[in-house]
């Protein structure tokens, strides 16, 4: 039938109940057909889907999953249809499901311990006894039956799901009993009781099988309770080797332990990392604070560094323009000087007509004013000179000057072995600020001290760059010897590796957890399996702390008879505290020995490494011990390979 016809119109939301029922009264009446045969259905209200027949629980689950649906590509009118469908399939259809379909659905939703006694002692792991297996006699007088995988896959096709089934054999051969496995779980618990329910309804159970009424033919099975543990059988043998007995309700409190168990340890968890978050955060905004100061600070120094960089070129400046304007006063001194002495030249020419005795006197001063005029020419063109020279200084003093300034920079920041030089260096440099400020007195004098300062600074400017020069030759070959020598003992120790070997030398893991004295504090609260368990959860948790970078149990304490300060393990430390109440002694000295080895040999990324360690003296080998062990192993093989 089309449910479309005269109903193309969509309904409110408001209108869905009154319009699933309407449907599910046309369901009721058989206006559509939903049954195709006794195992396969089909949706009335989805013609044009691709998948027409279904499983009963495949079109319930279609029928809620449209019915119930939030998404908008879904109509109102197809919703409430779909409901409808869902309260008919529930409500009227059920009870007429095929047996296969109906006894699929019954135990999905059923109860697994409905119709179990809490307080009877049951075998556990969920066990079933099978009697009555058919065996053989052989020549020899021992008896051989089936084996147990096919009656596992018979009692698989039926519905009980079993782990495995265990024939039983004694010395005659095949005993003609087996145990059924189940799985530990409440379904398990569930697949067992149908096992046992199926074979009494079919008058093969327990109670068929010790009661006296002639021959018995076929399987008799049921649950292993307390009396067939107890027996003195081969079947109570065996199910006191595989299993224990217990109740219902004990395992429930069991279960109910662990779950709040489980609850409380991911509490702590939980409340540990939001205490870690809140740590973190906190570190964050300090650490944001004192990035803002040091930011501040710097702008400041590198304000005041430009600012007083600024006043000494000033000073400079300042200090060269007075130097050249001395220079230009005394050179317009000796001119004036040169033109008097030549207008003095030309009253002698004019004086030669006179007497014998004044014309030799003429001629002496004339060759005298000769003498004087060309010393005066000479002091000329060297008062030019020494004005060129003074202004070339005055640049070459200004570009050393700044050289200077950095060279100083970049001293500074060298070894300690340096500072002698620098001292030296800023002692030169004061020594010519001092000169430059007496170069008014005597011009010649303080030339003379400032060429013979700048080649002092030059020299000890050359005897830092070779002692820098040989400084760095001698760190480049230390690095390069250590890093050989690194790579030869990683080397080394991925060699050892390999050689599974007991002796003195060899590789031992640094920071690993010693998890025995944790299995050993959990043997005596629980029983070997779930002590087990216990064990490996609890070293997990503290694997995961020894990796925390944010944990660092360690105190520094002061050293007798001086100033240096030691880190020790704090006793005071809230977990280490609680774990030596909780876990013993032996537990809290297996952490505390992975956490100083982290401490020690990889405190920044908090991880295991191989190191080559002397087992003998329990300390970390040197690489000629280690060279020394392979050479022997290599000496001992060459031997045997001889021998043989």
């Amino acid at each position: 039938m089309d449910i479309s016809s005269g109903e193309d119109s969509d309904i409110s939301e408001s209108e869905m109940e009154e319009y699933e029922d309407k449907y599910y009264e046309k369901l009721k009446n058989g206006n559509y057909k939903i049954k195709v045969s006794n195992e396969k259905y089909t949706c009335p209200f989805c013609p044009k889907k691709k998948k027409q027949d279904f499983l009963y629980k495949d079109l319930l689950q279609h029928a809620s999953g449209v019915g119930k649906s939030n998404s908008d590509k879904r109509s109102a009118r197809e919703k409430a249809n779909h409901l409808a469908l869902f309260k008919y399939l529930e409500n009227d259809l059920r009870g007429t499901v095929g047996s296969s379909s109906s006894s699929a659905a019954a135990a999905e939703v059923e109860d697994p311990l409905s119709g179990c006694d809490h307080d009877e002692k049951i075998v556990w792991p969920w066990t079933g006894v099978v009697v009555n297996i058919p065996t053989q006699k052989l020549e020899d007088g021992r008896s051989v039956g089936g084996s147990g995988s096919k009656l596992r896959d018979e009692l698989i096709r039926r519905g009980f799901n079993p782990l495995r089934v265990h024939p039983l054999w004694n010395y005659r051969g095949h005993s003609g009993t087996a145990v059924v496995e189940f799985r530990k779980d409440w379904p398990g618990l569930h697949n067992a009781l149908s096992f046992e329910k199926a074979y009494e309804a079919d008058h093969h159970g327990k109670k068929d099988w010790f009661a006296n009424n002639g021959v018995k033919e076929g399987l008799y099975a049921w649950v292993a309770r307390a009396d067939d543990y107890k027996s003195s059988t081969i079947i109570g043998e065996h199910l006191r080797k595989i299993g224990d007995l217990k109740t219902v309700s004990e395992l429930m409190e069991e279960e109910a332990r662990k779950q709040d168990r489980l609850v409380t340890n991911l509490t702590n968890i939980i409340e540990t990392k939001n205490k870690h978050i809140q740590e973190m955060e906190q570190r964050c905004s300090e650490t944001s604070k004192s990035l803002e100061a040091l930011m501040e600070e710097k702008d400041n120094l590198s304000q005041a560094y430009n600012e007083e960089i600024k006043k000494i070129q000033v000073s400079a400046r300042d200090h060269f323009q007075r130097i050249f304007s001395d220079h230009e006063k005394l050179k317009s001194q000796l001119e004036s000087h040169k033109k008097d002495l030549e207008l003095r030249g030309v009253e002698l020419e004019k004086r030669e007509a006179l007497n014998e005795s004044e014309r030799k006197k003429l001629a002496e001063e004339l060759e005298e004013n000769a003498v004087q005029n060309s010393a005066l020419h000479l002091a000329a063109l060297e008062q030019k000179r020494a004005d060129e020279n003074v202004m070339k200084l005055a640049e070459d003093q200004k570009r050393q000057k700044e050289e200077l300034h950095n060279r100083i920079i970049q001293l500074e920041k060298k070894l300690d072995q340096k500072q002698a030089l620098e001292l030296e260096i800023e002692q030169l440099r004061g020594s010519l600020n001092v000169i430059r400020h007496m170069g008014d007195e005597d011009d010649m004098e303080v030339l003379e001290k400032v060429d013979a300062s700048l080649k002092e600074l030059r020299e000890k400017e050359a005897e830092l760059e070779d002692l820098e020069a040989l400084n760095q030759t001698l760190i480049v070959r230390e690095r390069k010897s250590n890093d050989e020598l690194q790579d030869a003992r990683k080397e080394l120790i991925n060699g050892l590796k390999e050689i599974s070997t007991r002796s003195q030398i060899g590789v031992k893991r640094m920071g690993e957890l010693d998890s025995k004295p944790f299995l050993e504090a959990m043997k005596r609260r629980y029983n070997e399996e779930l002590a087990e368990e216990r064990a490996s959860e609890v070293c997990s948790l503290w694997e995961e702390y020894l990796k925390d970078p944010d944990w660092h149990p360690f105190k520094r304490i002061k050293l007798e008879g001086g100033e240096e300060y030691q880190e020790v393990i704090d006793d005071e430390d809230e977990k280490l505290r609680d774990l030596k109440d909780q876990m013993g002694i032996e537990a809290y000295k297996s952490v505390t020995s992975a956490i100083k080895e982290i401490n020690e040999y990889n405190p920044s990324g908090r991880y295991i490494i191989s190191e080559l360690w002397n087992y003998g003296e329990g300390r970390k080998a040197t690489l000629k011990e280690g060279v020394t062990f392979l050479l022997k192993l290599w000496d001992n093989a060459k031997r045997k390979r001889g021998m043989t």
